[in-house]
């Protein structure tokens, strides 16, 4: 059986907003078809870590970063590199869903497909239709793909949004807390999804919740202030952590 591909390799990230050094240097890997999840306290650099894999930290005034990202053994910060290219083959789903407005249920999964060139309608509606099914969204709007997107429920927008990322196909998919904003049903559905998902996709996860980390994902890193305490398989994380900072944080001594 051949070892598992590293497809991100993260070296000695640090970012800054202005003055303010939020990341201290972390370094990690996320492999081919597994689930690494980001745990630790609020303002610990979770968002702001998961925000440079696809280089849309700098999109924030005054932010910078340095150190390596390297996506299929190319580094993302080289110059001449093409950011759009990267958010192409390097998703992401945020904590708030948040379809298109104005669009419809179809144009808002489309929506990616048609900024490749993408056009004719067939195409576009074998892709909208998989692409909706792959988030278990495809027969709950079937009937009324001409709707518009923001008149779904919570859940179902995001797994609207979920659809609209994988319908330009990227590798590496992003969520920044995708559950924190729905429902126990809701968020149910999305972690199956997830757990479906890693057949066929890296899934790189922020979640403040250690017990859906426990259920979803194969590795689990714990950061605080900016920094990444532990890194290990999630069973021995969190049965057994190696530092005493971890074992505080995921017993609710602190966090």
């Amino acid at each position: 059986m051949s070892e598992p591909k590293a497809l991100l390799k993260i070296r000695d990230i640090n970012a800054w907003f202005g003055d303010k050094h939020v990341l201290k240097g972390p370094s990690l890997d996320a492999f081919e078809n597994e689930v690494l999840a980001l745990i630790g306290p609020s303002g610990c650099g979770k968002s702001t870590f998961i925000r440079t894999i696809n280089r849309l930290h700098e999109e924030v005034p005054g932010a910078r970063v340095s150190g390596t990202i390297e996506f299929d053994g190319e580094n993302i910060y080289d110059p001449g590199v093409d950011v759009v290219n990267v958010r192409k083959k390097i998703g992401m789903v945020f904590q708030k869903p948040n379809p298109f407005p104005g669009m419809s249920i179809f144009d808002n999964v489309s929506a990616g497909l048609r900024l490749q060139g993408i056009r004719r309608r067939s195409k576009l509606a074998e892709i909208v239709e998989s692409s909706l099914k792959k988030a278990a969204l495809w027969d709950e709007v079937k009937d009324q793909l001409n709707k518009p997107g923001v008149g779904l429920s919570g859940g179902q927008q995001q797994r609207l949004c979920l659809a609209r990322t994988l319908a330009v196909d990227p590798p590496v998919i992003l969520m920044d807390e995708p559950t924190s904003a729905l429902d126990p049903i809701s968020t149910a559905k999305i972690e199956e999804l997830i757990m479906e998902l890693k057949a066929d996709y890296t899934v790189v996860i922020v979640t403040h919740n250690m017990q859906q980390a426990a259920r979803i994902s194969n590795k689990t890193a714990f950061f605080l202030l900016g920094e990444v305490i532990e890194h290990d398989k999630t069973s021995r994380l969190f049965t057994n952590p190696s530092d005493k900072r971890t074992e505080e944080y995921i017993t609710g001594r602190f966090g």
